[in-house]
């Protein structure tokens, strides 16, 4: 066996199925060996859109994403891709193809320091030296990569390397990193402290990010919250944490979310941060979810707790253990004053909308979509006005939201919905992007033709940048500067040189039918929902 062999046999090992990547020379050792193997292997058109596609199936799966490019600008397109997948915590192993062993640091073709380059955006990478090094590295990269936070590890792999013969492949069954040990369940202690503070509470809320969805925690913060009768809001990351429609759940907090969940968490008593990392576009002002009020903090990682607000109690824990631990305790809660008190925000201080009636409402157009997708439906938003119409207006039953949150990469929707397609073929996955968006991810396209991927694309469409155009109206006054997307294809056209159907809604006049044929059949299909250009979220 040679060291490609190896690490095929690693990823075996691992139980993946899909290798989502781009090959070049300096990685074709390890896609000519990959062959043999009943992993199926998914050519991406762009390397970029590996690492979201791998996001993608991250996030509905559970498991670690894989993807695999080449050396030089194979690894460099990737950085992209990694880093939006360490802003949001997602598991990932990225696999480089690099130059000759002998020759790093020669600035021979296509090499790129890319171990280096991405430094400050993995959990962790390696450059393999040895070949006999492969079967550890790679079952510590998969452990670093799905445990404590979870995020991206890249392995940069020399050509010579993966062609070295390995004389015995023992594949470890443990782990032991002495530098490395997170910490999984919460101090008994601490959760005391925190149930003492819920018993004298009369306004407690709880704010959930990411990190719950993460540790699939839904069902015990569910539980948790029910059983007490805790209001609950959360960050754009953690939409999906509870069902939209539950009387318990009142919104996204932050700049874009809903007005009265910023209320409802300003004027608690009790604050219960949860896998979220207290950052500006969930909160704004730290300083006022410290005053009046007492602060616990919950996270996996105890870098997070105290990094942008001091918390009255902290707490180092997995959430899903820490809920767990949580509803076995004895408390009395009695919060009818305060969930009345709420329900009126919710009531009163909802958002209005006047939408142009001779174009697509988004707002309107989202939540019909939602209600007419399947219950556990994926529903990927992309970047820009079309994501923060997603977040308010998207109804979560028992499906997943999917987005990128920390980094804000446009272009993710097209590809995560692939991926997360592949990671559970029974589930509708529908990708809803502007035409600013849809135009860097475009070419995926042929890989969802290509490898028979059905996912359904919205096409939000108004012929500009329209979160950036928004902000120069209100900034530069209307003096807009590089927003204005003529030029742009004709997306039927488009739609029917990849083989794919193709549906234009103009208005909101027939807007259930065009819906019901969109979500009609398993099927790739381009929806575009020609809207005001000059609406605002």
């Amino acid at each position: 066996m040679i060291g490609a062999d190896a690490i095929v046999r690693c990823l075996e090992e691992e139980g993946v199925e899909y290798v989502f990547g781009y090959p070049g020379v300096a990685i074709c050792p390890f896609y000519n060996s990959i062959l043999e193997s009943d992993i199926q292997t998914i050519l991406i058109r762009t390397e970029q859109n590996a690492a979201h596609a791998a996001s993608g199936l991250a996030r509905v799966s559970g498991k670690v994403g894989v993807c695999a490019v080449t050396s030089g600008p194979g690894a460099t397109n990737v950085i992209t891709g990694i880093a939006t997948a360490f802003a949001d915590s997602i598991p990932l192993v990225c696999i480089t193809g690099q130059v000759n062993s002998a020759l790093l640091g020669s600035d021979v073709f296509q090499e790129a320091d890319i171990t280096g380059a991405v430094e400050s955006f993995v959990k962790y990478s390696y450059l393999v030296k040895n070949v006999a090094d492969i079967p550890r590295i790679f079952k510590e990269a998969f452990h670093i990569a799905n445990t404590g936070r979870k995020g991206p590890v890249l392995i940069d792999v020399p050509i010579d390397i993966q062609n070295a013969e390995l004389k015995r492949f023992v594949y470890p069954e443990t782990v032991s990193m002495r530098t490395y040990k997170p910490t999984v369940k919460g101090n008994m202690a601490q959760i005391k402290k925190v149930v003492a503070e819920l018993d004298k509470a009369k306004k407690p809320i709880i704010c959930a990010g990411g990190g719950v969805l993460l540790s699939e925690a839904e069902e015990e913060l569910r539980a948790f919250v029910k059983k007490h009768k805790i209001p609950v809001v959360s960050t754009m990351m953690g939409i999906g944490a509870m069902p939209t429609k539950d009387p318990l759940y009142f919104g996204m907090v932050g700049n874009n979310g809903k007005p009265y969940a910023n209320r409802a968490m300003n004027e608690s008593d009790l604050l219960i941060m949860v896998g979220a990392r207290v950052a500006d576009r969930a909160v704004s002002q730290p300083d006022l979810i410290t005053e009046n009020k007492v602060l616990v903090h919950i996270d996996v990682d105890p870098a997070e707790i105290g990094k942008n607000v001091g918390p009255t109690i902290p707490l180092v824990g997995d959430a899903k253990h820490i809920f767990e631990d949580l509803t076995a305790q004895e408390m009395v809660c009695d919060h009818e004053e305060w969930l009345e008190t709420l329900a009126g925000y919710r009531e009163t201080m909802a958002p209005k909308r006047k939408p142009n009636p001779e174009y697509v409402d988004p707002a309107v157009f989202i939540t019909k979509l939602s209600e007419k997708m399947q219950d556990d439906a994926i529903y990927v938003a992309d970047v820009g006005q079309n994501q923060i119409w997603s977040c308010g207006y998207h109804i979560v039953k028992d499906g997943k939201f999917l987005t990128s949150g920390g980094m804000g990469t446009m272009g993710y929707s097209i590809p995560a919905a692939m991926g997360a397609k592949l990671a559970d073929k029974s589930k509708q996955a529908v990708a809803v992007c502007g035409d600013g968006s849809f135009q860097m991810s475009m070419m995926e396209l042929a890989t969802m033709n290509q490898h028979d991927i059905p996912v359904k694309i919205v096409v939000l469409k108004n012929n500009y940048l329209g979160m950036v155009r928004q902000y120069q109206h209100f900034t530069y006054k209307d003096n807009y500067s590089v927003v204005d997307l003529s030029g742009s294809p004709d997306l039927e056209k488009l739609a029917a040189a990849y083989d794919m159907d193709f549906l234009r809604l103009n208005n909101m006049d027939k807007v259930d039918e065009a819906i019901d044929k969109f979500l009609a059949e398993d099927k790739s299909m381009i929806m575009e929902c020609i809207i005001d250009p000059m609406d605002l979220v």
